[in-house]
């Protein structure tokens, strides 16, 4: 191998291993409040459950392993400004300056989006969605959903959601590549639309409502995506 490529290797070694350092620092300062994190996602269906209700745990060592997975991916959550950061150092010296205009916004951009998906799905998907489906259950029948099945339905709530909210950084880079025209953008709208339908079908729980808060802003996000990039087109 050349000396340059062991150079790049050193330096990547060098960037993941700050990375991890950042992540372990903050999971050991978060860790003594595992328990409170956990409750603190687990509050959306909590407070819809009726009074004394409450979750499970079917495995002996799930009370401990699944606080655990939360605390990690907090300390992930709050690292991931770092890590941004490092990959950028790790990439900046190979683009050009016209690039690093593009690329620096759109990874601030990306990274904005994702967390507001995630809030969106916290704040306003969660409650909606946990209310219609306790208050959907048969007569007699209680519900009691297992800590680890909620903890993977949340996380795949999160990156459906955190994936949505991309669609308009998507949406610029092609137009930017000049891989689509904004012309033709605004003509495969109606498609778009069917097509947020067909992804919150998939993606979200079988029931009208997920289905709708999913579909309705990925398809907002879409206009914004055109509008952004009437702007962002490159001149001819």
């Amino acid at each position: 191998m050349s000396e340059s490529l062991i150079a790049h290797l050193i330096e990547l070694r060098s960037r993941l291993l700050n990375s991890a350092i950042v992540v372990l620092v903050a999971f050991i300062c978060l860790f003594p409040w595992a328990s409170d994190l956990y409750g603190l996602l687990a509050h959306p269906l909590l407070a819809k459950l009726p009074h004394g209700g409450q979750m499970i745990a079917t495995d002996v060592t799930t009370p401990f392993f699944v606080p655990l997975k939360v605390t990690m991916m907090t300390a992930f959550l709050i690292s991931l400004p770092y890590i941004l950061y490092q990959g950028w150092r790790f990439v900046a010296p190979g683009l050009y300056a016209h690039e690093k205009k593009l690329v620096l916004p759109l990874i601030l951009a990306s990274t904005l989006l994702f967390f507001c998906g995630m809030t969106f799905a916290y704040f306003v998907v969660f409650p909606v969605v946990f209310g219609f489906i306790i208050s959907s259950a048969p007569l007699g029948v209680a519900v009691m959903t297992d800590i680890d099945k909620y903890l993977s339905f949340v996380l795949g709530m999160f990156m459906a959601f955190g994936i949505t909210f991309q669609v308009p950084v998507v949406v610029v880079v092609l137009v930017r590549m000049g891989v689509v025209s904004v012309e033709k953008l605004r003509e495969i709208r109606p498609y778009v639309f069917v097509g947020a339908f067909v992804v919150g079908a998939i993606f979200t729980p079988p029931d009208v409502v997920s289905q709708f808060m999913l579909a309705i802003p990925l398809w907002l996000l879409y206009e914004a995506g055109i509008m952004v990039s009437v702007w962002a087109a490159p001149k001819a």
